[in-house]
């Protein structure tokens, strides 16, 4: 069994993961998550969370990216798995950096596959879900800082063109505050 130890190797400049014996290099490296604010005229699909962390809070579908799939699919299979929708993307809606945790969010815009009939019910990593319009939002209830981001970046855009994508606000940009730092938006 290998060993290893924390150490700078040779030609680089961070400390990494290094093996005692044949000196390979163990990266780490931040998780990429995929996700979308699904949309139905001028409401938002919300999952409240089944598990930890933050079991019991609402979220957006969003999780980790899984081994040979892309962006879009993780973010289409996270809203069937977490709320049993079916999406279609409209494009990237953000992209945040939250170097407190290694995770990197690309959070799409989407739309139910069927406009015309959204269909959504919990899945096995929901106890709810639901449709909220901007001041239904539990604000006061949100999973994480950049679910927040997430629906201010919708809500600055809306229905019109995507554009350049969001990214974290002024006051958080390496994304290293937690939800202590969140304005609230209970009065908005």
């Amino acid at each position: 069994m290998a060993s290893f130890t924390r150490r700078v190797p040779q030609g680089d400049n961070r400390e990494r993961a290094v093996c005692n014996d044949c000196g390979f290099v163990a990266y780490e490296n931040p998780k990429v998550v995929a996700g979308a604010v699904v949309v139905a005229g001028d409401r938002v699909l919300m999952c409240r969370r089944a598990i930890e962390p933050r079991r019991g809070f609402w979220t957006l579908p969003a999780g980790y990216m899984e081994l040979g799939e892309t962006l879009e699919e993780a973010a289409a299979r996270e809203a069937h798995e977490e709320a049993e929708a079916l999406i279609r993307l409209d494009g990237v809606l953000a992209i945040f950096t939250v170097a407190r945790i290694g995770q990197v969010q690309v959070i799409y815009r989407a739309r139910f596959a069927d406009p015309d009939a959204p269909a959504f019910s919990a899945g096995p990593e929901s106890l709810e879900v639901g449709l909220f319009r901007w001041d239904e939002i539990p604000w006061n209830e949100i999973a994480f800082p950049t679910v927040v981001w997430a629906l201010d970046a919708w809500k600055a855009v809306g229905d019109g063109p995507l554009g350049v994508p969001a990214t974290n606000p002024p006051a958080d940009l390496r994304g290293v505050h937690g939800l202590a730092a969140m304005p609230n938006r209970q009065s908005e």
